[in-house]
Order: structure tokens, then C-alpha cells, then sequence
């Protein structure tokens, strides 16, 4: 596992609705697919979590294959030097889909209330991803 350096736990969990993070999932048959999640936060010093209420594309795929990417971007980032490179990084890591349990429960109370309005019947899930690589934009790891 890769350690998320804790300078930045404020501006993922703080993204929505400004930098929204961009969620690459894979389908079993190869297909990449992007979308955004308001949902994304840092859960702990080696995992992202994001709450999955769609329920379409990215979950099919997350059932299917669970290796994922998550973009982060905050252009003003770039201008105060902590992510070069267009105020970008990215993660790659391993997803787990928590449909019950304490897991689950824990997202939900951090997932941001925009959010949480979106699926008020709290149908969704929640995903963890735990991160094996996180670089800049750059291609330099994330430190």
C-alpha cells in the first residue's frame, strides 16, 4: 500500500463541488469508463472512499474489475506548489464494495450532504480503494 500524504486529505475530503474527483473504473471485458464522484474522501492513510449511488456503469464495472482510478485536481494547488503540473494527482488502487455493515456506515457519515440528498433513500454503497500508487501529474510520486 501507498501512504496519502496527509496535506491533502483537506482538499479531497473539501472538493465537492469545485474540484469534484473523476473516478476511472474498468469493465470485465477491458471498456474503460470516467465519471465524477462528490463523493470521494481520504478514509485513512492508505485508502480513498467514495459512496456509489448510481448504480450503473462504474458499479457494473466495480463488480466486475476492481482496480480503479481516481483524479484529483485543484488548479489553485498548482499555484501554491504543492501539486505541480496543473494542480493534479492521481491514485490507483483496489476497490472494495461495502453494500451493509460498519464500513458502509462510516462513509455514509462523512459523504457530503449534496450528495447524500442524491440518494435520500441511501440505496448506494460505499467503495473503498486501497491505494497501491499516487503521483503527481507529473508522474513523481505523491509525497
Amino acid at each position: 500500500m501507498v501512504k496519502i500524504p496527509e496535506w491533502i486529505n483537506e482538499h479531497i475530503d473539501g472538493a465537492f463541488p469545485k474540484n469534484v474527483c473523476l473516478v476511472g473504473t474498468v469493465s470485465g471485458d477491458g471498456m474503460p469508463s470516467i465519471g465524477p464522484k462528490g463523493s470521494v474522501m481520504v478514509y485513512d492513510d492508505e485508502t480513498l472512499a467514495f459512496w456509489e449511488r448510481a448504480m450503473r456503469g462504474a458499479w457494473d464495472n466495480l463488480r466486475a474489475n476492481p482496480n480503479v482510478t481516481v483524479f484529483f485536481r485543484n488548479p489553485e494547488l498548482r499555484e501554491t506548489g504543492l501539486l505541480p503540473g496543473g494542480g493534479a494527482a492521481r491514485f490507483w488502487g483496489t476497490a472494495e464494495v461495502h453494500e451493509d455493515g460498519p464500513i458502509r456506515e462510516a462513509v455514509w457519515d462523512r459523504v457530503v450532504q449534496a450528495e447524500k440528498d442524491r440518494d435520500p433513500d441511501k440505496i448506494g454503497a460505499a467503495i473503498l480503494v486501497r491505494i497501491t500508487r499516487a503521483e503527481h501529474l507529473n508522474g513523481k510520486p505523491l509525497e
